[in-house]
């Protein structure tokens, strides 16, 4: 079957597994307080379960990506999905905040599953600029999912409590299960797996030798930290420093959402005619602009709030675009082993945002100067990366890569 002949439903189906992680982060942010009041225990513990769900989904991912080139994407699916829906169904009925945290723990190494194994699957399916064009919409659906999350959670909170939230989760996972159970074929054949479990984990010392896959990695790694950047520092900025309402906030905050949906859809629409290294460069120079007025912004204080809410605006939308083309472009550097390609990607991508928030943390003065001068080195850093993937691709042994990433030979 070609890509052109696949069902629609396959890629809604794939964007759902990769919407997993911030429905499962997301949705329950509204019901800490409750869950504190409830467990009889501190803000403190209970946030402390979020973390612990990154730390699962980095342990996850480094996972899956080598087991599901040596055995095939499906089993695993299954298995990671099965995990989730246990740990979710787990976390309806815990009494105290330590059987919380272990179970949210779970529950991430499950979804980190089919965070990773829906982005190879695409990679499986679909030829290069198809899969940046997938990856685009995916990303898309996973947007909406971010946005609408929140919204969702506080109103499952109002109707049921916050063990309603969990029953959502694992109501999700299953049908996700059964989807993939009847309709979703194995996408890796036999003779394209590795042969042993330990050569599929050393392809992660392939990939990190490899200083065009780092270029990647960064670029996608930098714009997802200057995001988790503006995620830490901007309740706290907009609220206490600037006055803003909570509900002007989730405006704002909703506004860079969408902003990152248009770009997103608009790179869908580009991305098979111009190749994602073309659009991987506009995204980079935006994303450089957008830096360097925050940067101004940060040392001037010019416009502030106004002239930062457009400077993040730029940043934020952009980072999905930055994002659909790196993780593409490295999956075609390694096709026969996507999986640890996109599991140790992502896993170093997360690991990215989480320095970058502890990082604004640190820097933390009361002002907007330590986020804008955070998210400037972000935006400059993924203009100097792109710099860093046109040189390399410039060689020799590159020479065929780059006409397919640049959208020449189709």
């Amino acid at each position: 079957m070609s890509s052109q002949t696949r069902p629609r439903w396959l890629v809604w189906l794939l964007a759902t597994l990769a919407a997993f992680s911030p429905l499962s982060i997301d949705t329950y942010l509204p019901s800490l307080p409750d869950i504190a009041r409830e467990l009889g225990t501190r803000d403190a513990q209970v946030q402390l379960t979020i973390g612990v769900f990154l730390a699962g989904l980095c342990s996850g991912m480094l996972l899956y990506g080598p087991l599901s080139d040596r055995y095939g994407r499906r089993r695993l699916l299954l298995g990671s999905l099965l995990l989730y829906i246990l740990a979710s169904v787990g976390c309806i009925w815990v009494t105290s905040v330590e059987q919380l945290i272990v179970l949210r723990f779970m529950q991430a190494v499950g979804g980190a599953g089919a965070l990773v194994l829906a982005r190879t699957v695409v990679r499986d399916l679909y030829p290069l600029s198809e899969a940046a064009r997938v990856l685009s919409l995916m990303h898309v659906i996973a947007m909406v999912a971010t946005l609408l999350a929140p919204i969702m959670g506080t109103y499952l909170v109002l109707l049921g409590g916050w063990r309603i939230i969990f029953v959502m989760l694992s109501l999700l996972g299953t049908a996700c299960l059964v989807a993939v159970a009847t309709a979703l074929q194995e996408s890796l054949p036999v003779e394209a797996r590795t042969h042993s479990v330990l050569a599929s984990f050393r392809h992660y010392g392939t990939v990190l030798r490899d200083p065009l896959a780092l270029c990647y990695i960064l670029a996608m790694g930098l714009s997802v930290g200057g995001m988790f950047a503006f995620i830490t520092a901007s309740p706290f900025l907009f609220i206490h420093h600037f006055g803003f309402s909570p509900r002007a906030f989730s405006l704002l905050f909703g506004l860079n959402i969408a902003g990152i949906i248009l770009a997103t859809v608009i790179n869908a629409r580009l991305v098979r005619r111009l190749g994602p290294l073309q659009m991987l460069g506009f995204g980079s120079v935006v994303a450089a602009c957008a830096g360097a007025l925050l940067i101004v912004i940060g040392l001037t204080g010019w416009g502030q709030p106004f002239s930062i809410t457009g400077g993040v605006l730029l940043f934020m939308g952009i980072s999905g675009m930055i994002g659909a083309n790196c993780i593409a472009s490295l999956m075609s550097l390694f096709p026969g082993n996507a999986g640890a390609a996109v599991g140790l990607g992502i896993s170093l991508q997360f690991a990215c945002g989480a320095l970058f928030s502890w990082l604004v943390s640190v820097l933390a003065d009361g002002t907007a100067r330590p986020m804008c001068l955070v998210i400037g080195v972000a935006g400059l850093g993924s203009l100097a990366c792109y710099r860093g993937i046109r040189h390399l691709l410039g060689k020799p042994r590159r020479a065929s890569l780059y006409q397919a990433l640049n959208g020449e030979g189709r």
